[in-house]
C-alpha cells in the first residue's frame, strides 16, 4: 500500500513538472480514489480530513477551468445538482430473488440437512449479517459506474444512478488492476448489496426533522429506501448513506469461485465489504455465528434482523437452483423477537374506513428492534380483556417479524394498586355518535357516514390505486382538502378547478416564512388525474365507496350481476344473497349502505358530476357473449399503449367468460405481457405458453375472441 501512494505522488509530481492539467486532474482523481479506498472499504485513513478536503477543491478548481477534460466517474460529479423529474424502470441483469427464512435454529438446522442431502456432505457456507436496509443493484461499464437501480419487483427497478453517485462509499470506478477479476472486461458487471443508514445518521437526521417541524423517520430502512428516491441528489448526499456490497447478479461475470472469493474481490474493487462474515464447515460453527450476532445486535452502528448463510461455491449454488420466489442455496436466519418494556399511560380509540373502533396502547417511548415504538393497535375489546393489560401497568412490547409493534402483556408483579380497567365507548371519540358491536361480531364501529375520523379514509381509498386511482392524491394532499373545508365527501373530488388547487396552503412556510402551495403544476396533473377517474369501470367505483365486506372480488361479483348503480340500488335484500359469492352477511351491508340516504346523496352527486356508476349499456341480467369460456390469461407488465391497469384488462376478459389468473402453470391459455414484463414472462417460455402482446390482447377485446393468428 505505501508503494501504490508513492506511485501516485510521483504521478501528481509528474503533473506539476509538465504544467499538463488534464495529467493533474487525473493524478488527482486517482489519488481522491484512493484515499476513499482506504477510508471507506479498509477503515485505515492515511491523511486527515482537512488534507482530503483540500485535494478535492483542488479538483474541483482544475475541472471547472478545464470542462474538457469532465468525466462522470470524477469524485467531484457524487453531487452534480441533478434534479429528476422521474425514476426510469431499470430492467435487472438477473432477477432479485427475495430469501427464505428460518425463525430459530431448528429451521437453520433444516435447511443444513437439506443442503447436506443434497451433497452427501456438509458443504462449506459463508455467513453474512443481514443489513436492515435497502437493496441496490450496481452496474459497471469498462470499469465505471453507468447505472443504479432499486430492487423495485425483483425483475425491474428504479433508476437512482444519481443519488447512488452521491453516496461517498460507492466507487465510481473500480480500483486499477481489479477488472482481471472479471471474465470479460468489456462486458457489463451488476453488483448488488444493501444501503443502509448508520444509527447515529438515523437519529440526527430525525433530531432535524422533530427540529423543523416535520414527521421523523419511523426507522432507518425506510430512511434509507426514502433517500434513495429523492428527486434532488443534493438531498441524498446529505443523508450520509452508506452501503454493503455482497452479491454478483451473473457469478460468471467473475473469475472467482464462490461467495467468500468473490467479497474478497469486491474490497479489492473498493466496495465497503461487511467485515463481520465467516466461512463455516461446520454446524456448530453456524451456531456460533448467529449466536454471536444475536449478542452484538444492539452495539453494531448499523441495523440488522438476521444472518444470511449461503453455500460457498457457485457451482453447488447453481445445481442446487431456484424455488418461485427464493433460492435454495440460501437462507434468513431471523433474531427472534426482541422485547421491552414500557409504561402504557392510556388506550385510546382510532376509528378506521368503514367505521371499525381499534383500541391502541399509548406508551412511553421505547426503541424496540431498530425504531422507537410509542403506539401499538391492541385490536378489540376482547383482546384488551385477553391480555388484561390496564392503564399504567408496565407492558412487554415487541415487533412480529421485527415490523409489527405488539404488546404481549403486562407485568403483574409491577401492576400499581389504581391500574385502571379499560372499557370501549359507548359514542364514536370522533363524531359523538353511538357506536355499536352486532351479534356475533368482535369489532364495535361507528354508524354515522358522516363522521370526520372516516372521511379522510374513504377520501383516500377512493383515490387509491385499486379503486378510482387518482394518481398523486395522496394522504398529504388529501388531509389538507379536507382541513381547508374544501372536500368532505368522495363527490366533492370532482368540483375541484387548477386554480384552488394550485393556491392549496400545504401547511408549511418556505425559508422566507411564505406559505408554501401546492402549485400550478401539481394541480394541473391532479385535475387531468380526477377527469381520467370519472371512466374507470363500474366495479371499481363500487370498491370505492368503501362498503363494508366489498373488496374488488365483491365488487366486480355484484357489477357483472347489476352493471347500473340504478339497477343494484332497487335489487332486493335476497336478490344480491342469490348471487354465487355473496351471501347474506355480505348482501345485508350493500343493501343498507345503498338505502342509507347521507349515501344515497353521494351517489346521485357523483353521477351529476361525470362518474360512470355503469358498465356499458347491459341490461339487467344481459351479458357478453361468453366466447372466452374455458381460455385462462396471465397478464405481466404495463399496457402502455391503451393506458388500461391489468385489472380493467382483465375484467374485460372475465366479462366474456375467461378466468384470470396470478400465476402461470401448463394450464395457462395465453400470457399477455405489456412493458417491463417480468418472471411470469420468463415462465411462460420455459412451459411453452402463448405469449401475447398489448395489440393482440386489444383485438380480443375488440372482436370478443382470440383471433387465429394467435
Amino acid at each position: 500500500m505505501a508503494d501504490e501512494q508513492q506511485n501516485l505522488l510521483d504521478e501528481r509530481a509528474l503533473a506539476e513538472a509538465t504544467s499538463d492539467p488534464g495529467a493533474r486532474i487525473e493524478a488527482l482523481r486517482r489519488e481522491i480514489e484512493h484515499h476513499t479506498y482506504l477510508y471507506y472499504a479498509q477503515d485505515a485513513p492515511e491523511i486527515s480530513d482537512g488534507a482530503f478536503d483540500s485535494l478535492m477543491h483542488e479538483l474541483r478548481e482544475l475541472e471547472a477551468a478545464h470542462p474538457v477534460f469532465y468525466d462522470a466517474a470524477s469524485p467531484t460529479q457524487r453531487v452534480g445538482g441533478f434534479v429528476g423529474e422521474q425514476f426510469a424502470p431499470v430492467r435487472h441483469a438477473r432477477r432479485m430473488y427475495s430469501l427464505d427464512n428460518a425463525m430459530d435454529l431448528s429451521e437453520l438446522d433444516a435447511w443444513i440437512e437439506r443442503v447436506t442431502e443434497a451433497f452427501g456432505r456438509m458443504v462449506p457456507v459463508v455467513c453474512e449479517l443481514k443489513i436492515d436496509g435497502s437493496s441496490i443493484a450496481l452496474t459497471y461499464d469498462d470499469g465505471r459506474l453507468v447505472r443504479a437501480a432499486t430492487r423495485g419487483d425483483g425483475t425491474t427497478g428504479e433508476d437512482v444512478t444519481a443519488n447512488m453517485r452521491a453516496v461517498k462509499d460507492v466507487p465510481l470506478r473500480l480500483r486499477p488492476g481489479t477488472s482481471s477479476g472479471l471474465t470479460n472486461a468489456a462486458a457489463p458487471v451488476e453488483l448488488r448489496g444493501e444501503v443502509y443508514l448508520p444509527k447515529s445518521s438515523f437519529e440526527a437526521l430525525n433530531e432535524a426533522a422533530v427540529a423543523n417541524g416535520k414527521q421523523a423517520f419511523a426507522n432507518p430502512r425506510n430512511a434509507a429506501a426514502g433517500s434513495l428516491r429523492q428527486k434532488d441528489a443534493s438531498i441524498t448526499a446529505g443523508r450520509d448513506l452508506s452501503t454493503f456490497i455482497y452479491a454478483v447478479a451473473d457469478e460468471r461475470a467473475l473469475s472467482v469461485s464462490g461467495q467468500w472469493e468473490l467479497l474478497q474481490w469486491l474490497r479489492e474493487a473498493g466496495f465497503h465489504v461487511n467485515p463481520d462474515v465467516e466461512r463455516c464447515d461446520t454446524v456448530a460453527a453456524v451456531h456460533a455465528f448467529c449466536e454471536q450476532a444475536i449478542l452484538r445486535r444492539e452495539s453494531l452502528p448499523y441495523e440488522i434482523d438476521g444472518v444470511v448463510v449461503k453455500v460457498d461455491s457457485f457451482l453447488q449454488q447453481e445445481s442446487m437452483g431456484y424455488t418461485a420466489r427464493a433460492p435454495r442455496w440460501a437462507i434468513a436466519f431471523k433474531f427472534p423477537p426482541e422485547e421491552k418494556t414500557t409504561l402504557l399511560r392510556d388506550i385510546t380509540v382510532q376509528v378506521g374506513r368503514t367505521g371499525k373502533l381499534t383500541p391502541v396502547a399509548e406508551m412511553d417511548p421505547v426503541v424496540v428492534a431498530g425504531s422507537t415504538v410509542a403506539r401499538a393497535t391492541l385490536h378489540n375489546v376482547d383482546e384488551v380483556q385477553r391480555k388484561d393489560v390496564r392503564m399504567g401497568d408496565t407492558v412487554i412490547v415487541r415487533k412480529a417479524g421485527d415490523v409489527i409493534p405488539e404488546v404481549l402483556g403486562p407485568v403483574l408483579a409491577l401492576r400499581p394498586a389504581d391500574a385502571a380497567v379499560w372499557q370501549m365507548p359507548e359514542r364514536c371519540p370522533s363524531c359523538n355518535s353511538p357506536v355499536i358491536r352486532e351479534d356475533g361480531e368482535v369489532d364495535y364501529r361507528c354508524i354515522s357516514i358522516d363522521c370526520p375520523a372516516q372521511a379522510l379514509e374513504r377520501l383516500l381509498h377512493w383515490a387509491s390505486r385499486g379503486a378510482l386511482d387518482i394518481d398523486g392524491m395522496g394522504e398529504e394532499i388529501v388531509s389538507r382538502l379536507v382541513e381547508s373545508g374544501r372536500v368532505s365527501d368522495v363527490a366533492d373530488y370532482y368540483t375541484l378547478d387548477e386554480t384552488e388547487l394550485a393556491l392549496l396552503d400545504m401547511g408549511r412556510v418556505n425559508k422566507d416564512g411564505e406559505p408554501i402551495r401546492l402549485g400550478e403544476t401539481v394541480a394541473k396533473k391532479l385535475v387531468a388525474a380526477i377527469d381520467v377517474s370519472r371512466t374507470r369501470p363500474f366495479a371499481r367505483a363500487l370498491f370505492g365507496l368503501g362498503i363494508r365486506h366489498v373488496g374488488k372480488t365483491i365488487a366486480e361479483l355484484l357489477a357483472s350481476t347489476y352493471p347500473t348503480i340504478e339497477a343494484l340500488m332497487v335489487a332486493s335484500e335476497d336478490d344480491l344473497a342469490a348471487i354465487d359469492g355473496i351471501g347474506p352477511k355480505i348482501a345485508r351491508t350493500v343493501y343498507l349502505f345503498l338505502r342509507t340516504p347521507d349515501n344515497v346523496v353521494v351517489i346521485e352527486r357523483l353521477r351529476e358530476r361525470g362518474v360512470s356508476l355503469e358498465d356499458c349499456a347491459l341490461e339487467v341480467g344481459e351479458e357478453l357473449p361468453q366466447t372466452l369460456a374455458g381460455l385462462t390469461f396471465v397478464l405481466t407488465g404495463s399496457l402502455v399503449e391503451s393506458g388500461m391497469t391489468r385489472d380493467e384488462a382483465g375484467a374485460g376478459l372475465k366479462a366474456r367468460g375467461a378466468k384470470v389468473s396470478g400465476s402461470v402453470s401448463k394450464k395457462t391459455s395465453f400470457v399477455v405481457a405489456g412493458e417491463a414484463a417480468g418472471s411470469k414472462y420468463d415462465k411462460a417460455v420455459e412451459l411453452g405458453v402463448p405469449v401475447l402482446d398489448e395489440a393482440a390482447l386489444l383485438r380480443i377485446l375488440e372482436i370478443g375472441e382470440v383471433p387465429a393468428e394467435a
